[in-house]
């Protein structure tokens, strides 16, 4: 199948796949004893490679956050190893290594499950989301949240707030770093914004003075009087794919920046086909104004450029879907 044609595939669509797959897993139901322990086995074996590998994305990403699963006491915790099991998903704890003098390390609980769960489309279809963010830390947020260390002045006393941000990583980091008066992290899915506040709370000894909450923030949400006109900088990493939210998410980005004084959203997105085009158009139509910067950052670039060149391994990647560019929203 061709770029072209990989993004016209419905969400839904997409849904559907990985659920075949998750149905296909599971075994024929007349087995014998001998061969559902060797399935076991086989199953636990495949699960130990997968929690190496972190997360369930096929690409390596930019790694421009050192990180590793840890055992469970490397910060103080009680040691039980690096895997856990929260309800159906098996979880690995990853620790994130700031690469600026003095950061605090971050501690995130992630999915490490090859296949989605039953449960996870449930959610789905009922509050009109995606799982993107259960899936792995996507490329786009480690460049967002190496991006916002690189830059932390720019959110110094200010009220920032993260859209669709799986699991908070660069949201967690300017909490981190930042002298931010208030940082809130978001996500239309609620099991999403449940792993948000369990890496808040793990890693809320980091964060000094900075107020830092989760919250479930749909961008078809009707009533959000409460946080409209309240922010000084929203970010966001790849969050533009999904053509069928493109109105929505500019309409929460014009009710949330404030208007009184400077106000400005930073979104990380790869062009993925038209996609951006699209968003683009969007944004343009609901009055926003934008700008858009291929070149932001000196080794996000240099790490690009690698890639293209094939000196570093990403045998898969390709600029127009893997490479996110950088937007600037205002008013």
């Amino acid at each position: 199948m061709d770029a072209a044609s990989r993004t016209t595939v419905k969400a839904s669509s997409l849904r559907w796949q990985i659920l075949r797959q998750a149905l296909l897993r599971h075994p024929p139901p007349l087995i014998t004893e001998k061969e559902e322990e060797e399935e076991e086995e086989e199953e636990e074996d495949r699960s130990e490679t997968h929690i190496k590998r972190i997360s369930r994305k096929a690409s390596p990403g930019f790694n421009l956050i050192p990180h590793h699963v840890v055992e469970e006491d490397d910060d103080g915790a009680s040691a039980s190893g690096s895997l856990k099991s929260s309800g159906h998903a098996r979880e690995a704890r990853v620790c994130y290594t700031l690469p600026v003098d003095g950061a605090p390390r971050l501690f995130l609980r992630q999915r490490v499950d090859e296949y989605a769960d039953l449960s996870d489309f449930e959610i789905c279809n009922k509050y009109n989301v995606d799982n993107t963010g259960l899936v792995c830390q996507w490329p786009s947020e480690d460049i967002l949240a190496y991006f916002c260390l690189s830059h932390a002045h720019m959110f110094s006393y200010k009220r920032v707030i993260e859209l669709g941000s799986g699991y908070g990583l660069a949201g967690l980091v300017i909490a981190a770093v930042s002298e931010a008066s208030e940082v809130i992290i978001t996500d239309g899915n609620p099991q999403v914004v449940d792993y948000i506040q369990r890496n808040i709370d793990a890693n809320s000894g980091a964060f000094g003075a900075t107020r830092t909450n989760s919250m479930t923030l749909h961008w078809d949400q009707e009533e959000i009087s409460d946080i409209s006109n309240a922010f000084d900088v929203i970010i966001a990493s790849d969050c533009t794919f999904f053509k069928e939210f493109h109105n929505g998410l500019a309409r929460i980005i014009k009710l949330l920046l404030k208007k009184a004084g400077p106000s400005e959203a930073f979104f990380f997105s790869p062009k993925r086909g038209n996609s951006l085009e699209k968003f683009l158009e969007t944004i343009k139509q609901n009055g926003l104004c934008f700008s858009v910067t291929e070149i932001y950052d000196t080794q996000v670039w240099e790490r690009h450029q690698a890639f293209m060149e094939g000196k570093d391994s990403w045998p898969s990647y390709e600029k127009d879907h893997c490479y996110p560019l950088m937007v600037r929203i205002t008013i």
